[in-house]
């Protein structure tokens, strides 16, 4: 955005973080912007999951994110949270009146190369070479 009175380029809007929300097996990829507020976040996820932004809980390494900070507040912005490499922010929820414990299932690995494509492989990387 140009300031008029200065002439220069202000930074007056934020750049976009993208977030990999993950709870268990399930994950939730969501865009925000570095000065969404945690509690903004939670009202994005409910819009997601039908759970009440007073049910839930977010971490940022293994830290509980307050809802009045911000998500640059934590560190997350367009630079350590790439569309290409997004931030992993935990979530827990309230079931039955007690909150369950922060679970995050590993992402599941791709499948060994068969023996018969690891040979064509190498042999594409040694021809580049």
């Amino acid at each position: 955005m140009l300031d008029r009175q200065s002439g220069t380029q202000s930074n007056l809007a934020t750049m976009d973080v993208f977030l990999m929300v993950r709870r268990q097996k399930m994950t939730i990829f969501i865009d925000a912007k570095e000065d969404t507020t945690i509690l903004e976040l939670k009202r994005m996820i409910a819009g997601i999951m039908k759970a009440l932004p007073e049910n839930q809980k977010l971490f940022k390494d293994r830290e509980e994110m307050i809802e009045e900070r911000t998500i640059g507040d934590y560190g997350l912005n367009a630079a350590t949270a790439k569309p290409q490499h997004p931030a992993t922010v935990g979530l827990t929820l309230r079931v039955d009146g007690e909150w369950e414990d922060l679970e995050i299932a590993p992402l599941s690995q791709p499948p060994e190369l068969p023996e018969v494509m690891r040979t064509q492989e190498l042999t594409a990387s040694e021809q580049s070479v």
